[in-house]
């Protein structure tokens, strides 16, 4: 498992608030050739999930330390992974743990940009999230990447500069 540790902001210092888990045993993230596979491909987790939290720990938002910087733009992410591409390709991202995981208090952080890029993962659930979210947030701003990209499989494909252009952050 690799260890994703969620950060918090404290006293100008930052403190662990809690960590999640992912998978990344050979079995479930190789091909028969002990390749890693690609991002977006399909994992082989039979008989566990992706991702483990930690016993009684809700839904969090990821990168919260996005939220508390000085731009007029943020993204949202679909995950931990997608989270991190984004802020490689240098734009600010803050992440839920998945579609289902979004709580009617992760909004308000959100309300001061003039614009959230939602980014929706191109499959059934990722485009229905982004539509809801669009739907509560009125600066919201669902963004579909196409063929079948999330953030991170998107990044490592065409590169941050696609990735930032797709968004119009550049010319």
């Amino acid at each position: 498992m690799l260890s994703i540790p969620y950060f918090r902001p404290a006293g100008g210092d930052f403190a662990v608030a809690t960590i999640r888990f992912r998978c990344i045993a050979d079995r479930c993230v190789k091909d028969a050739d002990g390749n890693y596979l690609a991002p977006n491909a399909k994992e082989n987790h039979v008989g566990h999930g992706k991702y483990r939290s930690l016993p009684g720990d809700g839904p969090r938002l990821y990168n919260t330390a996005a939220l508390i910087r000085s731009t007029p733009y943020i993204a949202l992410s679909e995950g931990e992974f997608d989270t991190q591409a984004s802020e490689l390709a240098e734009v600010p991202c803050a992440g839920r743990q998945g579609t289902s995981a979004w709580k009617d208090h992760f909004e308000p952080p959100f309300a001061g940009y003039e614009v959230v890029f939602i980014i929706a993962d191109d499959d059934e659930a990722g485009l229905a999230s982004a539509d809801r979210l669009a739907a509560t947030m009125r600066n919201g701003k669902p963004i579909i990447l196409g063929g079948g990209h999330d953030i991170n499989s998107f990044v490592h494909t065409h590169g941050a500069e696609a990735y930032r252009k797709k968004l119009g952050l550049c010319n």
